[in-house]
């Protein structure tokens, strides 16, 4: 069996705490769906789509995705809020060849008008030493990649959705 291996990464949505928090609140998967689908594929999404760029070629998965009730830390004794929200998921074919990624995203204000994401799991290279081995070679950077897209287009979402409220 593999060790684990932890993976982090942030991102800015130029908007309050407040209404990040909310949409979130209100449906953080379909949030997470709409940000990596086009608008061609929503209506139909069962799962969410993962995507990297190697080498000039963008390769993408679909993964489903397990959000968990999110957790929140009111604002106490010069503290911010913040609330963190537990996920997982697995590529939804070839599971054996693609690891399970379980974290949690947090959120807190930075200043009155800015919120930071952050994202932290960990993962288990699939496919015992051999994949342990390619996970030291590529694998870790093609994680890497996907999870940081993966933020970047949810913030941009964030920024578009809110933006238009």
């Amino acid at each position: 069996m593999s060790q684990p291996r932890e993976i982090r990464t942030y991102e800015y949505v130029n908007h309050p705490y407040e209404g990040v928090r909310r949409t979130l609140l209100d449906d953080a998967l379909q949030t997470f769906r709409a940000a990596t689908h086009s608008a061609s594929d929503r209506a139909q999404a069962v799962a969410v789509g993962l995507r990297v760029n190697i080498a000039g070629i963008e390769v993408g998965k679909e993964v489903n995705l397990t959000v968990g009730e999110p957790v929140e830390t009111p604002g106490a004794h010069g503290r911010h809020p913040s609330m963190r929200i537990p996920i997982e998921w697995q590529a939804a074919s070839g599971r054996g060849l693609f690891p399970l990624m379980r974290g949690e995203l947090a959120l807190y204000p930075i200043t009155a008008t800015e919120t930071q994401l952050d994202f932290g799991g960990t993962y288990e290279p699939p496919m015992g030493p051999v994949g342990s081995a390619l996970d030291s070679v590529l694998g870790h950077r093609i994680a890497e990649a996907s999870i940081h897209r993966f933020l970047s287009d949810v913030a941009h979402h964030l920024r578009d959705m809110l933006g238009r409220s």
